[in-house]
């Protein structure tokens, strides 16, 4: 596997939330730079080294409502 992509969305709670597409990582974090360096961490976690991505996306996810 090259790349694995995160969807990253505000938390409601604040901070961010990231849920890696297809497969089963899920992690938190308070700002930008706690979030890299969690994603990295479970990623790290869930691969062996040698199937592990050599790139992470992160695509930032927002609503934004506006008047009609």
């Amino acid at each position: 596997m090259s790349e694995i992509i995160f969807l990253v969305e505000g938390a409601p709670e604040g901070g961010f939330s990231a849920r890696a597409v297809g497969e089963s990582i899920f992690t938190q974090a308070a700002s930008t730079e706690e979030l890299h360096a969690r994603v990295r961490d479970a990623v790290r976690c869930h691969f062996e080294d040698d199937a592990a991505p050599k790139l992470i996306r992160q695509h930032f996810v927002r609503d934004e409502v506006i008047a009609a």
